[in-house]
């Protein structure tokens, strides 16, 4: 089975042979196995919005190539529109990109222009806005009279229901409150469990990334920082601060723990893991605090 993502050796510059010309992304190589949840993460100007750009067509590569599905996105330039109808974008703040009279024809926009049948897409809509926590009272209301999580909701949706081989976001629950936040994530999470759907999530919060993702990509100055399981990647923290990124708080909590002395493991990226953690040592240690 092809990857569903193929990155290989790709760059991307801006402004080329300008005098402000800028490499985004240098030479860089990885493929995302199908179904997989990964984050991707970088310091701000990394290159994580160019990279992900590329994934349906928005960017077309300096040098290099893109595989979606086993299928070179410019081998044909005239096939880009059926790779944005397989790979569903969610830009930063989408709600801003809402434009319909109706909840309903926002998030029916995309299966619409696929030319699917009428009943298809009521189906798609309706799946999407249950996928998104979206009420039936509001799929006839504008999309204007929504709140902002509300509106966000709505333009998830509205990628959802074209439902996409693969689904990217880039920063999808920026601005919202904690438990906005919360709502938006489980409902991707949710999505991608019941689909199958390969997703990739860019995110500032380690934390949602530690609670979400399988693999983790760490992107620094355009170029692949490192690319591996969530556990691994965040058991080289020191790393990551290194790279001036963060770490989840409770792998703060842990690093802190080791400088104090305690003979303790610092790959701890979750709660629930940090609670095995504790418990495992106090049991190795007779019950007793692990030291």
């Amino acid at each position: 089975m092809p990857a569903a993502v193929k990155v290989e050796d790709l760059s991307y510059i801006y402004n080329q042979g300008m005098p402000d010309e800028t490499v985004a992304l240098n030479h860089i190589s990885f493929e995302i196995e199908e179904g997989a949840f990964v984050g991707v993460i970088g310091s701000t100007g990394c290159g994580k919005s160019t990279l992900i750009a590329h994934f349906n067509g928005i960017n077309r590569p300096t040098s290099g190539k893109v595989y979606i599905g086993g299928e070179d996105l410019w081998a044909d330039p005239a096939q880009i529109r059926r790779f944005r109808f397989q790979v569903g974008l969610v830009f930063q703040y989408p709600e801003y990109q809402l434009f319909e009279e109706t909840v309903y024809q926002d998030i029916a926009f995309g299966p619409r222009n696929m030319g699917l049948e009428k009943d298809e897409i009521d189906t798609r809509v309706r799946r999407a806005a249950a996928f998104c926590g979206i009420e039936e009272a509001w799929l006839q209301r504008s999309p204007f009279e929504l709140s902002g999580g509300q509106k966000r909701r709505v333009a998830i949706a509205g990628v959802l229901a074209m439902e996409p081989k693969l689904l990217v976001l880039d920063e999808p629950a920026a601005g919202l409150d904690p438990e906005g936040r919360d709502a938006i994530l489980g409902q991707i999470r949710e999505f991608h469990r019941q689909t199958g759907a390969t997703t990739v999530l860019v995110s500032h919060s380690m934390e949602d990334i530690a609670k979400f993702a399988d693999k983790v990509l760490v992107l620094s100055g355009g170029e692949i920082a490192m690319y591996d399981d969530t556990d691994r990647v965040f058991a080289r923290a020191p790393e990551l601060l290194e790279l001036g990124l963060s770490v989840p708080e409770v792998t703060k909590i842990f690093l802190r723990l080791r400088e104090m002395g305690l003979r303790i493991d610092t790959d701890v990226y979750t709660v629930k893991y940090a609670v095995k953690t504790i418990l495992a040592a106090r049991a190795a240690k007779g019950g007793g605090a692990p030291c």
